[in-house]
């Protein structure tokens, strides 16, 4: 079994953006994918403004994100901060706000997932 934390943190300024948040669904599908495992998959930072856009099911890559949108969180002051917070509550998606508003890496560490940033 395998534990895996994988953490979107790019905007979504860039077409490199683009393919950081790709490369992070993939690789989150992969161990979704996979009875076995455990995911956790954390949109941060600047990263949250990727979940109003996803849910447009126009968007290129909205059944990618619709195949592990149900491991999805986001990090809490990060969505106020962007201005995304009605969005994603609007999505359902679950707010974390356990380390001062922000999802916690230690207790993730701490519980034997292997961090993956994107």
């Amino acid at each position: 079994m395998t534990k895996a934390a994988v953490i979107i943190l790019a905007g979504t300024e860039s077409h490199s953006d683009l393919g950081r948040l790709v490369n992070g669904l993939e690789a989150a599908k992969e161990f979704a994918d996979n009875a076995e495992d455990e995911l956790e998959l954390i949109f941060d930072g600047a990263g949250t403004q990727w979940i109003p856009e996803l849910e447009d099911e126009d968007h290129d890559y909205h059944d990618l994100y619709q195949s592990v949108s149900n491991e999805a969180a986001a990090c809490d002051h990060c969505a106020g901060a962007f201005g995304v917070d009605q969005a994603i509550n609007d999505a359902g998606v679950v707010t974390i706000d356990e380390n001062d508003g922000h999802p916690s890496i230690r207790s993730l560490v701490d519980d034997d997932y292997e961090i993956i940033t994107f």
